[in-house]
């Protein structure tokens, strides 16, 4: 063992450094035998840069993304220490800086929006002219109600009606999957009040209105025609229906409905705060209503005229509140406002032909039933005369009044209600109104029905028919298991609507208010139009009925198509 130079090792250092050596010769002698059995570590082998030449690199495409406002950027690269005075003010800045931006999206727009520049979807529409002249768990497919259901039958009436609500069929010209009436979920849907053409409304969550005219010539058809003339047919078989899409407020259209005087005229209540009475000949859509201060969040889940008084709008909230608006006032001001609920009321209903009665229906589990002709009270404090309520199980969907006087309720309980109320709509007078008992605000007819929606389809509402032909009354509500439901007032069941091609839940569903057309819409924006033959196969009659002095767009658009 050497020694260092100018001085002696001790004996301890003496015994470390023999035994470091030891160790090392054996590690040597470990490796020595590991590489002579072939355990050792192998070489890598060296790519030949040929190899490496013919393998070409997969070219990474670019990718540009749009810009979704201010991004977050490092703090440490421009030298901001953590935790400090500056990155606390730089977090702040950019939290201002998105909910700025969120409510400026949502912010809603009082101004008149012309249709020229509301326009998001629609090819055939004439800008520079009138548009109006193009125009338990749930399972799927398996139906409760079928052609046995039919045939079992005893009643000959009820049996013919069956017959000719199941014999409605899907329009023919796509399918329900190609319909796509609006870009996001149906919210709200309805038929123009013509009996001449079937054109369908709908209004989805962001604030979009579609239509859809189910009159136009489907491509099938026009190939037929050009092959019976012998020119030439090609069609483009991906060709999409005509649909026109307008963008009229910024967020949910919650309902909606046309004028009874006027069938130009469109009145919309969205979550915006705000109702807009969309004129279809002169194409815009007007503001009548909105809280002064634009900040304001009162959102609106219902809007009805009455047939006695065209220049009155009534109007419920999600806040629970119950309006009363003369259209003839500034559209901030609103001639009557009442707290009827401490929850929202998820819809409300006039009747048709006494309208001082009106039926809520709120997130408190109950059905209440007002008389408008007697107020009590002061202030804030103003209410108008509670006739009765009933409370259900959980709460109660949307309320609905038909022309006989009856109420129908859609709950979470998973039942449909019908409530008579035909005996006490003719009083004479507010001083003759009175409160009601239990047993009369209970329901004479209980339907057994899932309504459990959950969070992505939209909620179900019994909705009648308001003039049906044959005075039978019935209503449509959607299915759980992707089909339309329909009943009498008594809760017997006339079909259940269906057909290949549907691929969600109809859940938005509504009856024409005299014909026998059925639409229904989904929460990806598909609509679903089942009619009568003539009309499912888009042929319209032969002769066309209008008043020939009449000069609207709606008599115009009827002259140029016969």
């Amino acid at each position: 063992m050497a020694r260092k130079s100018g001085a002696s090792l001790s004996e301890y250092e003496v015994a470390r450094q023999e035994k470091i050596a030891k160790n090392q010769a054996l590690l040597q002698q470990l490796q020595l035998d590991a590489h002579q059995a072939g355990l050792g570590p192998k070489a890598a082998k060296k790519t030949s840069s040929s190899t490496a030449g013919q393998k070409r690199k997969r070219e990474v495409k670019k990718e540009v993304k749009e810009d979704f406002g201010p991004r977050r950027t490092s703090s440490r690269l421009k030298g901001i220490v953590a935790d400090s005075e500056v990155a606390r003010v730089k977090e702040e800045k950019e939290a201002e800086a998105f909910v700025e931006q969120q409510r400026a999206k949502r912010m809603r727009v009082s101004d008149d929006i012309d249709l020229v520049n509301a326009v998001t979807n629609g090819r055939t529409w004439n800008r520079a002219g009138n548009w109006l002249t193009a125009v338990g768990p749930a399972n799927p497919g398996e139906r409760t109600f079928d052609e046995q259901d039919i045939k079992d039958t005893t009643d000959k009436e009820l049996r013919e009606l069956r017959e000719r609500m199941s014999g409605l069929e899907l329009w023919e010209g796509a399918e329900p999957s190609r319909i796509k009436i609006t870009p996001e979920r149906i919210y709200s849907l309805g038929f123009h009040p013509s009996r001449d053409k079937a054109l369908v409304f709908a209004g989805d969550k962001l604030g979009s209105l579609g239509l859809f005219d189910a009159s136009q010539t489907s491509p099938e058809k026009v190939k037929q025609e050009a092959d019976d003339a012998d020119e030439d047919g090609d069609v483009d078989e991906d060709s999409e229906p005509a649909i026109t899409t307008f963008k009229i407020h910024t967020r949910t259209i919650s309902a909606f409905q046309f004028a009874p005087s006027d069938h130009n005229a469109l009145y919309s209540a969205s979550y915006d705060s705000s109702i807009r009475k969309l004129d279809l000949a002169q194409g815009k859509a007007i503001e009548v209503y909105a809280p002064e201060d634009r900040s304001a969040d009162e959102p609106i889940s219902g809007v009805e005229i009455s047939h006695l008084d065209p220049h009155t709008l009534h109007f419920a909230t999600l806040n629970g509140a119950f309006g009363i608006k003369d259209m003839r006032m500034p559209a901030h001001e609103v001639s009557t406002l009442f707290q009827l609920s401490e929850k929202k009321i998820g819809g409300f209903s006039l009747h048709p032909a006494h309208p001082h009665l009106v039926a809520t229906a709120s997130l408190d589990r109950t059905l209440r039933l007002f008389d408008l002709r007697k107020i009590s009270g002061k202030g804030e404090n103003r209410m108008p005369l509670c006739l009765g309520e009933h409370t259900s199980k959980l709460s109660v969907s949307h309320a609905a009044f038909n022309a006989a006087g009856q109420v129908a309720t859609a709950s979470y309980d998973d039942t449909i209600k019908i409530h008579d109320f035909s005996s006490i709509a003719s009083s004479a007078s507010p001083s003759s109104a009175s409160k009601l008992g239990a047993d009369f605000m209970n329901p004479a007819t209980i339907i057994p029905h899932n309504n459990q929606t959950g969070r992505w389809v939209t909620i179900l509402r019994a909705q009648w028919q308001m003039n049906p032909q044959d005075g039978i009354q019935r209503f449509a509500i959607g299915n759980m298991n992707r089909f339309v439901d329909l009943y009498t007032s008594k809760g017997e069941q006339l079909a259940q609507l269906g057909g290949e091609g549907i691929t969600a839940v109809p859940a938005v569903a509504r009856f024409h208010d005299s014909m026998d057309w059925v639409a229904a819409g989904t929460a990806s924006g598909k609509l679903l139009m089942q009619s009568p033959d003539i009309i499912a196969k888009s042929i319209l009659p032969s002769k066309l009925r209008y008043d020939g002095n009449a000069t609207t767009p709606w008599t115009r658009a009827f002259k140029q198509r016969r």
